[in-house]
Order: structure tokens, then sequence, then C-alpha cells
């Protein structure tokens, strides 16, 4: 820890060990504050979202009152951050594909249209009001479709296309999508099923999908819920407890995949079309994975990736929201709202207009249409809270169970990384 004078205020510079304990502190009070402020719970805003944004909070209002500033190492962000995009590299197989029939696939398309269709509106909007095009991306498919750990994966590179505090409305736009998708998709749902007379209420049922473990990956899910399920399931299928061998043995896993995956992302590096430094290990760890599953040699387990990828994501996002510099978004207030209304209007039309009638129209394409709202604005832990609201008033829904939670999780990270890079392209292109 050491001080200096940056613009003029006094700053304190935390060193990597510090930075990192102080993340823990705040990764906590955000557990602490998620679970007892009843609005954060059910719209399913992660801890790590709630504790750093705190923190971010209050370094701007000491900023603000001239007392002190703050600098904190964020050298483990990247690494983080491929960690976990491995860990859904590891999680996307052919199998799980091929389980949701032609559904999973066909879904998997329009979801990817979708992250197109909020690229284009976003900036056709940003246009009409003046603002920068790529404003309209961040306020686009990078956030909405992509979420927290996607829109901060793509940070570095907006900031040097020249959008000021890209990180901080990153943030902002992605926080937007995970509060609304909660609250715009089940009434949507609901009227759709009610006017259509598709089910009939006060059937109830809590159905999951064999894969529920890959949802319940969100930082959200509080780990004695977690564990508990965990358990019960492991004792359902006979698997053993998971010990610590496993867990190393996945964790080097996914650090190799992660150093090779680097050396992939350099090969498929082009100053012609720019992608995300995780592809490659992404990529790579899908591979892994589909090897794995016709030849045991790799021996990934689910459940120990599972644990990785929940530790990497919660640590990834609390470092990224602390050292937000909240104070370099207020000129581009305005025009981002105005952009992420326009969003939400368009992505529930498309949820009603494409998904629920290419779907099948029935009781199931409107809880899919739901789940893609939850999803398509905020995050996956959004997408299987609205559907198990409306399977607890109506009746059960499998199907969606298992397209959604899987496309959401899984492939449309894969789809949308390109999405994303064939627009930031096209705009360096042009521009």
């Amino acid at each position: 820890m050491e001080f200096s004078v940056v613009e003029g205020l006094r700053t304190v510079k935390f060193d990597l060990v510090f930075s990192l304990g102080l993340a823990a502190l705040v990764l906590f009070a955000g557990y602490f504050v998620q679970r007892r402020v009843p609005l954060l719970s059910r719209t399913n805003v992660p801890a790590a979202a709630v504790g750093g944004l705190m923190f971010a909070g209050l370094v701007y209002a000491l900023r603000a009152w001239g007392v002190v500033g703050v600098s904190l190492n964020t050298s483990l962000r990247a690494p983080l951050q491929t960690a976990f995009f491995t860990t859904i590299g590891l999680g996307a197989t052919v199998s799980l594909l091929r389980a949701g029939g032609w559904r999973m696939g066909f879904f998997w398309l329009l979801a990817t249209l979708t992250a197109v269709v909020q690229n284009v509106v976003g900036m056709a909007v940003a246009a009409a009001l003046g603002a920068p095009a790529l404003l309209g991306i961040i306020c686009g498919s990078l956030t909405l479709t992509g979420g927290p750990a996607t829109g901060q994966a793509w940070e570095t590179k907006f900031a040097e296309l020249g959008v000021a505090g890209a990180g901080s409305l990153i943030i902002a736009s992605a926080l937007f999508g995970i509060f609304v998708s909660s609250l715009v998709g089940n009434p949507v749902a609901t009227a759709l099923i009610r006017r259509r007379r598709l089910a009939a209420e006060g059937v109830g049922a809590e159905v999951r999908s064999e894969e529920d473990e890959f949802w319940a990956l969100s930082p959200t899910v509080a780990p004695e819920e977690f564990e508990e399920g965990r358990r019960e399931r492991a004792a359902t299928k006979g698997e053993a407890e998971l010990d610590a061998g496993v867990l190393i043995h996945n964790l080097l896993l996914v650090l190799l995949v992660m150093g090779v995956g680097a050396v992939l992302s350099l090969l498929l590096k082009s100053p012609s079309f720019t992608l995300p430094d995780y592809i490659g290990a992404m990529v790579l760890a899908a591979v892994v994975r589909n090897v794995d599953e016709r030849t045991g040699w790799f021996r990934v387990d689910g459940r120990a990736v599972g644990l990785i990828a929940a530790v990497a994501l919660a640590l990834f996002l609390v470092i990224a929201l602390m050292s937000l510099e909240l104070w370099k978004i207020a000129g581009l207030a305005l025009p981002m709202l105005v952009i992420l209304c326009v969003q939400v209007l368009v992505t529930v039309a498309y949820a009603l207009f494409v998904t629920f009638v290419l779907m099948g129209r029935d009781y199931e394409a409107a809880v899919t249409a739901s789940g893609h709202v939850g999803f398509g604005l905020g995050i996956t832990a959004n997408a299987v809270a609205n559907m198990e609201a409306l399977v607890e008033r109506f009746a059960p829904a499998p199907r969606s169970f298992l397209v959604v939670p899987v496309v959401g999780a899984f492939f449309i990270d894969f789809s949308n990384a390109l999405v994303i890079g064939l627009f930031v392209n096209l705009y360096t292109y042009w521009m």
C-alpha cells in the first residue's frame, strides 16, 4: 500500500494481496445485503454486483468530497475472466445440444438473432440521439444478451475505441437489464398464457432439468442451498462426494486449457477482425469436454468445474466493479437510458412475436419466451427465476427447463462473441 497524488487528489494505491483481501470483504458484504433486501434477491442481482457497486459508490463519494482517491491492483481480473469462460466451454457438450433435440439448436439460433437485433437497434437509436454508435453495442448484445461478465471482457477494446468510462457504462447497462428482465418477463408470459388459455392456474410444479447444476452456478445462489441440492443429487445418482483430489485435477485442467487457449487466441488474432481474449480458451475447453465425453481421457467433473466457475465469476465481477470510475459516465447517462428502454421493448416484442411463435405457440413456448426475456436482458438466473414462477402458478414445462438454461448459460456465449466482434469490426471498418 502506497500513497501518491493523482489529478491533485491524495490517492492510496493497494497492492495485489490487499486488493484481493478487500475484494473478499466486499463480496461478503454483497452477499449479506443481497439476501436481506427482497428487491435484490427477487431480481437475481448477483451479490458480487451489489458489493462491488457499493464499494465503487463509496470511492466515488470520497473522491467527490476531496477526501482521498483509491486505486486497486486489478491484475487478477483477466485470468479470472478467462477461467470463467473456460468453465463455460467445459460445460458446452454436444450431448447437451442433442438432448434438447431440434428445439435446442433452433432456440440457440433465435437467441443469436436476438443479439444481432439488439446491436442494430442500439446503434440506430444511439445515432438518432447523437451519441457514439458504440454505445448502442454496449447497450445491446454486449451487456443484455451477454451480461456483466461478457461486457467486462470487452471493456479494454471499447476504451481503446474511445468510449470514455466504458467499464462503468457496461456495468450500468448490464445491471439495468438484470433488474428489468425479472420485472417484465413474467407479466408478459402470464398474460399470454391466460389470453390464449394455454394452461390452467393452480396446477403448480417445480420442474428442473437434470442439468440444473449449470444454471445454479450463479453467484446469487446461496452456498448452503447449492450444497444441499448438490448432495441430494449426488445421493440420488449414487455419486461420490467431491473431494480435494478431483477439485485440484479439474482446476489444473482449467489452468492448462487457459494456457494453451491463450496461444490459440494469439493465432486467431487478426487486425481485420477482433475477438475477445478468452475465445481461444473457451473454444479449446469445448473441444476438451466433448473429447472427454467420448474417451474419458481428461476426467472432467461437472461439479468441480461448477465450483471453479462460481469462484472465478464472483471474484472477477467484484474486482471489476470495485474498480469502476463512476464519475466518467455522467455525460452519457440520458442517451443510455433511452437506448435501454427501447431495447426492453424490442426484446419483449421479439420474445412474443418470434420466440413464442416459432417455438410452437403452446404453453412450453410461452415459458421459453419468458426465459428468453430473462437471459436476453439479464442473466441465466433471471431466465430460470422467470420460468420457475410460471410453473409454480400453472404447469410443468420440462422442455423449457432443458433448452433455455443450457442455451443461456453456455451456447449463446459462443455465438454472441462472434456477433459482438462482427459489429465492432464493422464499426471500425466504416469509421
